[in-house]
């Protein structure tokens, strides 16, 4: 059997301000954004430049929801952003306002911070080290 993890669902207040955060800030890529009548809402996803898991940008639409955005995970870290160069990476995202609650340390498995994105869910900014 072979299976992959194709969207990861993240709530968010609005689809436009998401899509905008998520594009012109972390620098993701828009890959679908189709207006769904049948149900007043819209299939958004972005991904990392870089391929891998997608996120789906799923509207809040009721008060339950609209409660979890921005605590998806209870305040830990919710989502792990892996690059390939993590001092690129966390001065472009501070040159555009990214908030970082946690500085950048040197762990065994490699180099992490944690930023918040627009609502405040937590992510991993993360370089794994190396194994040669």
């Amino acid at each position: 059997m072979t299976q992959t993890l194709a969207h990861v669902a993240l709530v968010v207040r609005d689809y436009d301000e998401a899509i905008d955060f998520y594009v012109n800030t972390l620098g993701f890529e828009l890959v679908d954004d189709t207006y769904q009548p049948e149900q007043d809402k819209r299939w958004v996803v972005v991904r990392p430049s870089g391929g891998g898991t997608s996120i789906l940008l799923a509207r809040a639409s009721n008060e339950r929801q609209e409660a979890a955005v921005g605590d998806q995970a209870g305040g830990r870290v919710f989502l792990f952003l892996q690059t390939d160069d993590f001092w690129r990476d966390f001065k472009a995202y501070q040159d555009k306002g990214v908030t970082f609650v946690r500085a950048p340390v040197e762990q065994p498995y490699g180099t992490v911070a944690v930023f918040e994105d627009l609502y405040g869910t937590r992510w991993d900014l993360i370089e794994f080290r190396k194994t040669t």
